[in-house]
């Protein structure tokens, strides 16, 4: 077959016809940025900082997360995680959380699906034992706890979907909180999150929520049932 060819040639190579020549592929839009790690650092980034207080210090862990708008102001536009800091006045953990937040700043910068970090840092277990959070809620490490804030953090940018109750679930848990309200001693600082005393560990939410209902283990933070 014979072409003609009309543009300026630029470069040649010299193609044995053992090799495979590659099939062209579609680019992505050039127009549409994607997070990468050669994507420069603007001079001002958004974020939000958290208060983790645990009861391993006396002092508050401050963690900080920073955003990058990619695309801002098109259809295109999203947010996503750049950067994390942690600080404390306690520097008992301060080595190995330089090293963490350094290593999931760049795990942040790589893009692609990132929120995989929530997973893998919640599945970390302390062999000392976790502690229970306020609210019920069990913590297996203080990385775990990081994780958390970290998934709360993705969730709040609308990375990650919401994946709690549905509606029937709710209801549920709606009835069975109204049950138990009557006659239960107010808490300090209690809330939607206070749950019966009497509630035992959830093992899908990590929730203190558990109670006994209708011959069934029901958990009242996320409406798991053994029966259902």
């Amino acid at each position: 077959m014979v072409m003609k060819i009309e543009k300026k040639i630029v470069s040649y190579s010299v193609v044995n016809t053992h090799d495979t020549v590659p099939t062209p592929t579609a680019e992505p839009h050039s127009s549409v940025q994607q997070m990468h790690e050669s994507v420069a650092r603007p001079e001002t980034l958004s974020g939000a900082t958290y208060k983790v207080k645990t009861p391993l210090s006396d002092h508050a862990l401050y963690i900080t997360i920073n955003d990058i708008v990619l695309n801002q102001g098109t259809e295109h536009e999203v947010r996503r995680p750049f950067e994390i800091f942690i600080n404390s006045k306690a520097m008992d953990h301060f080595q190995w959380i330089v090293a963490l937040t350094r290593i999931i700043s760049a795990v942040f910068r790589k893009g692609g699906d990132v929120t995989f970090l929530v997973e893998e840092m919640r599945s970390v277990f302390d062999p000392k034992g976790g502690y229970f959070k306020k609210g019920g809620k069990y913590m297996p490490s203080l990385v775990a706890e990081i994780g958390d804030v970290i998934e709360s953090h993705m969730r709040s940018i609308g990375l990650l979907g919401d994946n709690g109750p549905d509606e029937r679930q709710r209801k549920l848990i709606a009835e069975q909180r109204n049950k138990y309200e009557v006659g239960m001693k107010a808490i300090e600082d209690a809330g939607e999150d206070s749950f019966p005393p009497e509630s035992t560990l959830c093992g899908k939410c990590q929730t203190k929520a558990v109670i006994v209902m209708d011959g069934c283990l029901t958990c009242l933070n996320c409406g798991d049932s053994k029966c259902s």
